[in-house]
């Protein structure tokens, strides 16, 4: 039988330390890289979380291995990587793909809509 997103997603999020909210900032203190995957649209609309670096979806993998020839500067296997989205959903599943490059990576619980009602 076929896997559903919903399987996926489950699956993706098992293999992660999701960060919550509260947790962010202390994150951030430690030297977490804090990712943005939201498209413009999205960030035009809602608004930007301070010093996050955005990094579009499409192109997510290319600039955080630290193998690539397209990788941004801040990216290295020793710092932890937290991205976010606008929900939450998307992260997971990008996360969960940066860890198999071997990068420490995670998500934002609930992403940008959990940081702007915190």
């Amino acid at each position: 039988m076929p896997r559903s997103i919903d399987n996926l997603l489950d699956d993706a999020r098992a293999s992660l330390e999701r960060v919550t909210v509260d947790r962010l900032d202390d994150e951030l203190a430690t030297g977490a890289l804090l990712v943005d995957t939201r498209p413009i649209e999205q960030r035009e609309r809602d608004g930007e979380i301070p010093d996050a670096v955005v990094i579009d979806r499409n192109v997510l993998e290319w600039r955080l291995d630290p193998q690539s020839t397209h990788k941004i500067e801040e990216t290295s296997y020793d710092r932890k990587v937290i991205l976010f989205c606008d929900e939450g959903y998307a992260s997971s599943l990008a996360a969960a793909t940066l860890r198999e490059l071997g990068l420490d990576a995670t998500d934002l619980v609930g992403g940008y809509q959990a940081w702007l009602t915190r």
